[in-house]
């Protein structure tokens, strides 16, 4: 026979299994807008442009209703330890997944000014897609990390947010090579770097989420140590 407290308890787990899974479907959201962001740059798909950018609202009504459950679970259920570590990880982290929906509607605003530029030279995507792929990696390791609590491929996204800043700087040194050999590609250039630093920013909100996930599991907040200290951290 089960007591009022087991039933809280069945609850209280049922709660916050609810809101893991909102957090893993607004991260599936917020993954399918940067694919299709990318996409519509590549393809010049302007419907799909308009559609990146017409579905941020929905990033960002998932936030407010996943942060809304978890300000009623601290209200109402005071949570202590390792649960309480993991609505802090569910606030933080969607707060990252709303700034990532930002970028990919940036990315899509950035493909239709670029998609009107007819006759101009552009520079080639084949760059911005390689980063964008690294960066898409990286969230859905987060993402897979967050689901698991998996510290070890939490790590890994974390270790390739180098690759991704890599990427970026290598699109920068290319497009000032590009305006410098022809001025009249400096508006379009600045376009695509917008673009390129937007799949950078998505890079950092996805390590900052897989940190997350380590505080998650381990209790040790580690934004702001150097990575052999985080694979110290996870190896323990």
């Amino acid at each position: 026979m089960f007591s009022s407290s087991d039933h809280i308890s069945r609850q209280f787990d049922a709660e916050l299994e609810a809101i893991r899974a909102h957090v893993l479907q607004m991260g599936g959201l917020v993954e399918s807008q940067i694919k299709s962001a990318v996409e519509s740059l590549v393809s010049g798909d302007v419907a799909l442009m308009t559609r990146v950018i017409n579905d941020d609202h929905r990033v960002n009504a998932m936030e407010v209703k996943i942060d809304e459950a978890c300000s009623q679970v601290i209200a109402l259920r005071q949570p202590a330890a390792g649960d309480l570590r993991l609505v802090m990880a569910v606030i933080k982290t969607i707060t990252d997944l709303e700034r990532i929906g930002d970028e990919a509607e940036k990315i899509a605003r950035m493909a239709k000014l670029l998609s009107q530029k007819k006759g101009l030279a552009i520079p080639r995507y084949q760059e911005i897609k390689h980063a964008s792929d690294i960066a898409l990696e990286m969230l859905r390791k987060s993402l897979d990390a967050f689901a698991r609590l998996d510290v070890v491929m939490a790590a890994e996204a974390v270790r390739q947010d180098e690759q991704v800043d890599e990427e970026f700087r290598a699109i920068m040194r290319y497009l000032i090579t590009f305006m410098m050999e022809d001025p009249r590609t400096i508006s379009t250039s600045l376009e695509i770097l917008f673009v390129a630093k937007a799949i950078e920013r998505i890079g950092d909100h996805a390590k900052n989420m897989s940190e997350y996930v380590i505080y998650m599991v381990k209790g040790r907040d580690v934004r702001h140590v150097n990575m052999d200290e985080i694979d110290r951290e996870v190896l323990e």
